[in-house]
């Protein structure tokens, strides 16, 4: 046994000799130290003490830890957490083995914090590079005015079906790259973010940013069931006040997948505001002129659109742009949805004291589009893009596989896909089926089905 001195370095004291035990109770070293002991569990890397409380002993007590396992006594009583667990494992199961971990609960605070997902990743992924961004724009730029020009040029009814969905992809490319612009991820030149973000998302008919605000009170409550902003839960007294019509709208496909447009100009239900008005809800006074500078920016970009439909005939614009519009709409509803929605398992949604910027980003999902991945600019890289938007695209899929060993379970593989994503399809149905609203009461709630929505969606 090692020696006294070092033995006090601990913060356990033994009591005197003479110290009268009490005649009732148990006293707290023997609360501490019961009859009932078993060894003292061993020093190997991750050792915790419990799920319930998420706390690496290793780090927040090392210290301690270390004098105690060298000069404490041998066996110890286990935390209470420790005692549950062992009574269960001790307990067979029907089959006559015993259970070897508790099942993992989503919705448990993680056992690490933002700054231990922070240090594990590269400094390098921090770092953004302006002319790598810009080669990015110019690359989009050209295949779209390429693909414009070579559909223009061939006009066959063969060739138009497969323009609208390359160009429609394109339009969502072009969006990614703003995204990045509103994050500040593009560059670190607030002005360069600005002008770029406007030519992109003007040409594609967002309000840059009105966008960029509402995006910002997203990113900053993700998770959050009243005060998310995108495709957040509908509590169940709201759910029930809608009308038929609009439960269709939002729960059965293609409908939710058009909703963008709408929602521009109206939100959610239960929310009120527009993202082209300067006075709504959504902004504070002093981003007023930014608001309007956008919406004067959108106009222009419709003007532009009305006159080249008088020059070109609206057919003609109808294939080139309408479309491929419409197509833009649907990926933007697709993933935007999916990267929050679909697991297999159950994730949670928060509120009040439960609520922390972590657990609500570590709610959302990543996805696997294939041959897709590099054309969106690796957008389905999402959790660590919830968790830290300043890193740039590009180093997104490196900086999250340096976080997985940290993030653990928390962490959900997406599962992969063929060249074209077909797979997201089924899993964008399933979640519309059962995915409708949640309690109006608890901190952390999980989303419930109205099963008379989905037995009426199956008699249609």
């Amino acid at each position: 046994m090692a020696s006294w001195p070092h033995f006090q370095r601990c913060v356990f004291r033994p009591l005197p000799v003479a110290s009268p035990r009490p005649k009732f109770g148990s006293s707290p070293a023997s609360r501490l130290f019961p009859p009932s002991r078993r060894p003292l569990p061993s020093a190997a890397p991750g050792f915790s003490c419990g799920a319930a409380g998420g706390i690496d002993l290793r780090r927040s007590l090392g210290r301690w830890e270390w004098a105690f396992r060298v000069s404490a006594p041998s066996r110890v009583a286990p935390l209470e957490d420790e005692r549950e667990s062992d009574k269960r494992s001790d307990e067979p199961t029907a089959s006559g083995s015993h259970e070897k971990e508790a099942a993992f609960d989503p919705g448990m605070p993680p056992p690490f914090g933002l700054a231990e997902i922070r240090a594990v990743i590269p400094k390098h992924c921090w770092v953004k590079d302006p002319w790598r961004s810009m080669s990015y724009v110019v690359r989009d730029v050209v295949v779209v005015l390429g693909l414009a020009a070579a559909a223009a040029y061939i006009n066959s009814w063969i060739v138009w079906p497969l323009y609208w969905v390359a160009q429609g992809t394109m339009f969502w490319a072009l969006f990614v790259l703003g995204h990045d612009c509103g994050h500040g991820s593009f560059s670190n030149d607030p002005k360069l973010n600005s002008v770029v973000g406007h030519l992109l998302h003007s040409s594609i008919l967002v309000p840059y940013h009105g966008w960029r605000i509402s995006h910002r009170t997203h990113h900053q409550n993700h998770g959050h069931v009243e005060n998310d902003e995108s495709w957040h839960p509908l509590p169940e007294n709201l759910y029930r006040s809608l009308d038929s019509l609009t439960k269709k709208l939002r729960f059965t496909l293609p409908f939710p997948l058009l909703a963008y447009p709408f929602y521009l100009w109206g939100r959610s239900p239960g929310k009120s505001g527009s993202h082209f008005h300067p006075s709504s809800d959504l902004f504070v006074p002093n981003e007023r002129k930014d608001v309007a500078t956008s919406t004067i920016c959108w106009t222009a970009m419709v003007v532009i659109l009305a006159g080249l439909t008088f020059l070109m005939g609206p057919i003609q614009m109808l294939k080139l742009y309408a479309v491929p519009y419409w197509i833009f709409v649907m990926w933007l509803d697709l993933v935007t949805y999916l990267h929050h929605h679909g697991h297999e398992e159950k994730l949670p949604w928060y509120r009040g004291k439960e609520w922390s910027y972590l657990r609500g980003g570590l709610t959302t999902l990543d996805r696997d589009y294939g041959w897709i991945n590099n054309i969106h600019h690796d957008i389905g890289t999402h959790v660590i893009h919830h968790l830290f938007p300043q890193i740039p695209h590009y180093h997104l899929i490196e900086a999250t596989e340096a976080a997985k060993p940290v993030l653990g379970k928390y962490y959900r593989e997406p599962a992969k896909s063929i060249p074209l994503p077909f797979h997201l399809f089924g899993v964008l149905l399933r979640s519309m089926k059962q995915d409708h609203y949640v309690s109006d009461t608890g901190d952390i709630v999980y989303y419930e089905t109205d099963h008379q929505l989905s037995v009426a969606s199956k008699a249609e």
